[in-house]
C-alpha cells in the first residue's frame, strides 16, 4: 500500500520538479533548504510556537518532495544525492523530535520512544535494500510525510489539549513506526528468505 502511494505521489510531484528546474535548483539545494527548515521547525517548538513549527515542518515536508521530484524531472538523480536525502531526512527527525522534547510538553522518555521508532522503521528499509540488496522495501503501515502529518495535527491540537494532543502523538508515531519497521522485516524475510527468485526476478 505505502509503495503504490510512493509510486503516485511520485509522478504527480514532477511537474514541480520541473518548475524548480527552471528556477534553476538542484535537488541538493532543495535537500539543504529541508534541513534548515527543519531546523526552524525545531527552535519555534521549543519556545512553544506550535503553530509556527506546523508551517515550519509543512515547508520542510514541501522542500523534500521538490527535491526528488527534481531529482526524476531533470534525471538530475545520483547515488550520492540518494544517500544525503537519506541523511538529512533522519537529521531532521531528529531535530524536530529534539525540539518537542525541549517544549516540556513531552516526557523525554515518550520523545525517545517516538524517535527510536522512527529511525527504526527507516533503518529497516535501508538495511533490506543495501545488506539485503532488495530493489525495494517501501512497506508498511504510514511514511516519512504521514508521521509529519501526524505530529503537525499534535502541535496544532496542543493549543487546545495542552500536554496531551502532542503527547499522543509522538507515542502514536512511535507505536507505529515499529509496527511498520515490523512489517518492513517480515517483507525481507519473505522476500529474501522465503521466496528468493522472486527478488531476483524483480531486479
Amino acid at each position: 500500500m505505502q509503495s503504490k502511494r510512493r509510486m503516485t505521489y511520485e509522478a504527480l510531484s514532477i511537474p514541480y520538479g520541473r518548475v524548480c528546474l527552471k528556477l534553476g535548483l538542484t535537488p541538493n539545494i532543495l535537500t539543504a533548504v529541508g534541513l534548515l527548515l527543519a531546523g526552524g521547525s525545531a527552535v519555534a517548538i521549543w519556545k512553544e510556537h506550535f503553530i509556527l513549527g506546523v508551517v515550519f515542518i509543512i515547508l520542510a515536508s514541501i522542500a523534500d518532495m521538490l527535491d526528488g521530484a527534481t531529482a526524476r524531472a531533470g534525471d538530475l538523480g545520483t547515488k550520492f544525492g540518494s544517500v544525503l536525502d537519506h541523511t538529512v531526512d533522519r537529521v531532521g527527525e531528529f531535530l524536530i523530535m529534539l525540539g518537542i522534547a525541549l517544549s516540556g510538553h513531552v516526557h523525554a522518555g515518550w520523545v525517545l520512544f517516538g524517535l527510536f521508532g522512527m529511525l527504526s522503521a527507516s533503518y529497516t528499509r535501508a538495511a533490506a535494500e543495501s545488506v539485503g540488496g532488495m530493489s525495494n522495501c517501501v512497506v508498511g503501515l504510514v511514511g516519512r510525510l504521514e508521521k509529519f502529518g501526524m505530529l503537525i495535527v499534535g502541535l496544532a491540537l496542543e493549543l487546545y489539549f495542552p500536554g496531551y494532543a502532542i503527547s499522543t502523538a509522538v507515542i502514536a508515531v512511535g507505536a507505529i513506526s515499529f509496527i511498520t519497521a515490523a512489517q518492513r522485516l517480515h517483507f525481507a524475510y519473505v522476500q529474501l528468505i522465503k521466496h528468493p527468485r522472486r527478488e531476483e526476478n524483480q531486479k
